[in-house]
């Protein structure tokens, strides 16, 4: 299980680094909407934990779509206003306290859904506009290996706290957008204020496919087993991500 963690982890966002540096920080933050952490970090608590305790947690992934759509909106508004870190810093406050309120939050999982789907459409609208002109500067060689270390240390430590934390906590505390905080400050500080917040319009559009897949995981694991449960909802997540980049194409068309 540990090597399995160690291996899967840094192999996902090394993959989406390489994808990023090819086709821009939009197409990147589209790629970090998919539950790059937190799906196999779900997956190793119904190995370990088990199942119902999967499926629950499942639901907290789901809510915590608020929170990661919650700090890309801080960011995306405090990109021009400040430099990187405080930019990081505000909008991870953000995010806790939406966690903090939604660690209190008890509702059907069908009506999390609705919520949380119509919440990432007002924050989609509420996004700054990110069509002027960015810096062109090549980021250094080593960030992809940072982002790689710091994603594999978050999966690690979480996996192992989750029996104190509890399911709900574990499930909100676990789409923390370590990606789109590495990815988001490095995109800011080398090409600028415009580049991070379509990287992180990018983020929130593919927040609905993070919302399907624990969806599905949340409403299948216990009656369907981990395998069923988790090959549909990877299976549903490409599907839909598919139709959000046609989406996002549109909008990087538009003038």
């Amino acid at each position: 299980m540990l090597v399995f963690k160690l291996l899967l982890t840094p192999v996902l966002i090394g993959v989406v680094s390489l994808a990023g540096r090819r086709w821009g920080p939009t197409v990147s933050g589209w790629l970090v909407g998919l539950p790059l952490t937190s799906g196999p970090v779900s997956l190793f608590l119904a190995l370990a934990p088990g199942a119902a305790f999967a499926s629950r947690a499942a639901q907290g992934p789901l809510l915590g779509s608020i929170s990661v759509a919650s700090f890309c909106l801080a960011y995306s508004w405090l990109a021009f206003r400040c430099g990187w870190v405080g930019c990081f810093l505000a909008s991870s406050c953000v995010f806790f306290a939406s966690t903090f309120i939604l660690v209190r939050v008890s509702v059907p999982l069908v009506l999390a859904f609705v919520l949380v789907l119509a919440f990432l459409a007002i924050v989609l609208n509420l996004l700054p506009g990110g069509h002027d002109q960015s810096m062109v500067t090549v980021p250094p060689q080593w960030e992809t290996f940072l982002r790689m270390a710091v994603a594999t240390a978050f999966v690690l430590v979480l996996t192992s706290v989750s029996s104190l934390l509890g399911p709900q906590l574990s499930g909100l505390l676990t789409p923390f957008p370590i990606y789109a905080s590495i990815l988001g400050t490095f995109t800011h500080h080398f090409q600028g204020a415009a580049a991070a917040c379509r990287l992180l319009r990018g983020v929130v559009t593919g927040s609905f496919t993070f919302a399907v897949f624990f969806l599905v995981v949340a409403g299948t694991l216990e009656r369907w087993g981990i395998l069923a449960a988790f090959s549909l909802a990877v299976l549903v997540s490409l599907l839909i991500h598919g139709c959000s980049l046609w989406f996002l194409r549109r909008y990087m068309a538009s003038p």
